[in-house]
């Protein structure tokens, strides 16, 4: 019985071929096989992510910078409000660079964002290189700027500038405009003005595709593919809407009444609020001594013709001049001239004098 089981098991083994170990770099071979395949699925599947970056917050953040640098002039010039005056006035193009200068070196040189994308969450990426990298997690990484970008940034925002200021500034004075038109000088100023004329057209053509496409609010940034983006996907906006709503209902008021005072004139108000008031006692003799206008003691009086009221003659005169039916600020009656108190009818002017 021992042999024969001993015999089957023998012939059964026999019968079954032993498989060999893969060698060691037989993974490393099949994923080299497979890794272009791998990649090409994942570039199709994974595209780059539109993302959309409010057009308010950028052009927030561009009016916080002008801001910033406003505010940091206002700072500099009461260091040297001691010194003689008018004495900043002659090297404000070189006071200007120099704050947009120190803005530059302490933010965007630094990878650092600027004072208003910073209130904003906003940062400058280099579109080269987020092209260059295909699809991104969020869509917001992607390096920042080089140094490329950034020395030319600084050459265009504050060299450019402050360029064309001392251009301006050299031209008015010398009055380039107003020489002989074959002038060399004219020539210059007419292509000063063209030049001018095309930035500026351009620049409103760069902002009609800004608020098309909400890419690249400047043609700086444009030209350089500096776009920005946010810093940080889950931070709330810095700047509250409440006090943004604030100040711009306040803006908006102020600005109608702006609009609106220039546009009233108070003797006619006053003169069609007279029959609805409940106190009449401004024809008390007491005021009669006044000027209406100006409510003070008349040095050089003139009386209106024909109700014989006093006034000053400055502010007779200067009320007649403006409003050619002018009425009397205290009976409402059209004033047709001006005499002189206590003069005889040879002082009477007319209001065509």
């Amino acid at each position: 019985m021992e042999r024969q089981t001993l015999a089957s098991s023998s012939s059964s083994t026999s019968g079954i071929s032993i498989i060999s170990p893969p060698p060691e770099d037989a993974w490393i071979t099949t994923y080299q096989k497979l890794r272009p395949q791998l990649q090409s699925l994942f570039s199709s599947n994974q595209s780059v992510i539109p993302i959309e970056v409010s057009r308010v917050n950028q052009v927030d953040a561009a009016r916080l910078d002008i801001e910033m640098s406003a505010m940091l002039k206002e700072q500099l010039v009461k260091v040297f409000s001691l010194m003689k005056p008018g004495m900043l006035f002659q090297y404000e193009p070189e006071l200007d660079a120099f704050l947009e200068f120190l803005i530059w070196r302490f933010s965007i040189w630094v990878d650092k964002p600027t004072p208003g994308n910073a209130l904003m969450n906003l940062r400058y990426r280099d579109e080269h290189a987020v092209e260059a990298r295909g699809k991104v997690r969020t869509g917001l990484e992607g390096p920042g700027l080089t140094i490329v970008q950034k020395i030319w940034y600084c050459i265009a925002t504050v060299g450019g500038q402050y360029i064309w200021a001392r251009l301006q500034s050299f031209s008015a004075f010398r009055r380039w405009g107003d020489t002989e038109q074959r002038s060399l000088a004219r020539r210059a100023w007419f292509l000063m003005q063209r030049i001018e004329g095309f930035y500026k057209a351009a620049s409103f053509g760069n902002l009609l595709v800004f608020l098309l496409t909400g890419r690249y609010r400047s043609l700086i940034e444009r030209v350089l593919r500096a776009r920005l983006v946010y810093g940080s996907p889950n931070m709330n906006r810095a700047v509250s809407f409440e006090y943004m709503n604030r100040q711009l209902v306040w803006n908006e008021f102020s600005e109608m009444l702006l609009l609106l005072l220039p546009l009233l004139n108070s003797s006619s108000l006053k003169n069609f609020l007279r029959p609805f008031s409940k106190d009449n006692s401004s024809n008390l003799e007491g005021d009669e001594a006044l000027c209406p206008i100006c409510q003070e003691t008349p040095t050089t009086p003139f009386l209106a013709i024909p109700c014989q009221h006093r006034y000053c003659y400055y502010c007779l005169r200067t009320r007649c001049s403006a409003t050619m039916s002018f009425r009397c600020s205290r009976c409402n009656e059209p004033v047709v001239a001006m005499q002189r108190h206590g003069g005889s009818v040879d002082h009477i002017v007319t209001k065509k004098e």
